[in-house]
């Protein structure tokens, strides 16, 4: 599993093939990145997603680092930290939005099942708060009332502090 995810990713991400994206999948894969509702059902439904939004249409610095990895039975999760600058639309992350040229920096957990070797569903997750505010979406004053953390890396690596959002009574 952990190697067709690999395959997958690299695909992806590195080479940007669609047709060997979907080598890795099942008959009937999903795709669903859910903080934006963009992916794909059915073998064709997902090769549309990743010709039209996905495969190619990724910033050239994007980054992508691994902070771990769980193997079940039929399933792969990975927690990982996603860089990049917007300097190009990045549909399926930021859909209908124009490069604004600011950086994002966010955690991202993907979750990936298998039928047999195949792919066979990605679901994928991210703090869409956060990528609205640091592509400048959310103006500074909204943002500063809010219950949200725009900062996620600096939780992680520990630069900045937990509990910032409490108020001590």
């Amino acid at each position: 599993m952990v190697r067709q995810w690999q395959a997958h990713t690299q695909a992806e991400f590195v080479t940007r093939d669609v047709d060997a994206t979907m080598r890795t999948m099942s008959d009937n894969p999903a795709v669903l990145h859910v903080p934006t509702g963009m992916g794909g059902t059915g073998f064709e439904g997902v090769r549309s997603f990743y010709r039209t939004w996905f495969v190619g249409r990724n910033a050239a610095d994007l980054n992508i680092e691994s902070v771990s990895r769980t193997v079940g039975d039929m399933t792969v999760v990975d927690e990982l930290l996603l860089s990049f600058t917007h300097d190009i639309e990045v549909p399926w992350i930021l859909p209908g939005v124009a490069a604004t040229g600011r950086k994002v920096d966010i955690p991202v957990i993907a979750v990936v099942g298998f039928e047999g070797t195949a792919v066979a569903y990605e679901h994928v997750y991210w703090d869409q708060a956060a990528v609205l505010a640091q592509v400048g979406l959310l103006d500074r004053a909204t943002v500063e009332r809010l219950p949200i953390v725009t900062t996620p890396r600096a939780l992680l690596d520990g630069s900045q502090s937990l509990n910032q959002l409490a108020r001590a009574n």
